[in-house]
């Protein structure tokens, strides 16, 4: 019977024996808009079509008066890989707020979720976005705000969850694959980690949660984006921190900051890896800014928030310099 429920991860999502997925957030979507809101003008642009996969693309209003070159944010929407849209309204909202506190352009990724497209579909749509973001260095590519209006001196990526978990992932790549024959580097400036989504099958220090009730969620969570995945959350696309196998001396860019929340369970992953990157030998320089009393992605559920608001003060003076 399709009303069989085989795994209730409510207030996420529900899977039901039929094999159908049930999102239950996350799938409410907002236009982009060339009426600035916030102003910021925004729209939609075809990078995939052979998947129909879209960025969405945000400019400050002044910006487009004026013609001037301003740093570009290439960003990844969490969710576990499982939820969300670049399109929803928390992304919107986030993104819209974002670009106006730092005056950037922004690329908002969309990438097929899991588990209808597993791991590592999400990861490989996202650097598809990518190497079509890096199609715009010459000011010749298919987006006129991208050609007009980006420095590709100054690219940064950022993501939120399992949006951060891509962003790394993203970082080291760009140094083993060019983005573009027009580099010389990874041609990434700087990365921004949110509450990023990291874990291990064994706690990574005596601070990390021991509950096993949670600690098993969490895996189970991962074993849904990769159901056929026989290292679990040791897989070194999410066990970045712990395992002594994966190397992050070459990450791809030279400046990191990393935003994690006191009571977040996955906080205790945020500070390891700050700790793993100044031990590996990476030449860069790392921030870590914790927002105390507060929970997973808080900022995007509260943005109004004070918490909030200086959570996105950072962000957007990392972007600043």
């Amino acid at each position: 019977m399709d009303s069989e429920i085989a795994v209730d991860f409510s207030p996420l999502l529900k899977i039901y024996k039929s094999g159908r997925i049930e999102r239950l957030m996350g799938e409410t979507t907002v236009p982009a808009s060339l009426t600035p809101q916030n102003g910021v003008v925004s729209k939609d642009v075809v990078y995939s079509p052979d998947h129909n996969l879209s960025v969405r693309v945000y400019l400050p209003e002044k910006a487009a008066e004026t013609g001037e070159k301003l740093p570009l944010l290439v960003y990844f929407h969490g969710g576990g890989f499982i939820i969300e849209t670049a399109f929803s309204p928390t992304y919107h909202t986030f993104l819209t707020a974002a670009v106006n506190a730092s005056n950037c352009v922004a690329v908002s990724v969309d990438y097929r979720r899991a588990p209808e497209h597993p791991i590592p579909i999400p990861f490989e749509d996202s650097w598809t976005s990518l190497k079509w973001v890096f199609t715009h260095i010459a000011g010749c590519g298919p987006e006129s705000w991208l050609n007009q209006h980006a420095d590709f001196t100054k690219v940064f990526l950022a993501g939120d969850s399992a949006g951060a978990t891509i962003t790394h992932h993203m970082a080291m790549r760009a140094v083993r694959e060019k983005l573009s024959p027009e580099l010389r580097d990874s041609g990434i400036y700087g990365i921004i980690l949110v509450h990023p989504y990291f874990w291990s099958k064994t706690p990574i220090d005596d601070k990390e949660t021991k509950d096993e009730t949670l600690r098993s969620k969490i895996e189970a969570f991962w074993m849904m984006a990769t159901p056929n995945n026989k290292e679990g959350v040791d897989d070194p696309l999410i066990n970045v921190v712990q395992s002594e196998s994966v190397d992050i001396s070459g990450l791809g860019c030279g400046k990191v900051l990393v935003m994690v929340a006191e009571k977040d369970a996955l906080v205790r992953q945020g500070w390891g890896y700050v700790a793993k990157l100044e031990k590996s030998g990476w030449k860069g320089r790392v921030e870590l800014v914790e927002s105390e009393g507060e929970d997973h992605v808080f900022h995007l559920m509260r943005p109004d928030c004070e918490k909030a608001v200086e959570a996105m003060k950072v962000f957007a003076g990392f972007l600043k310099g």
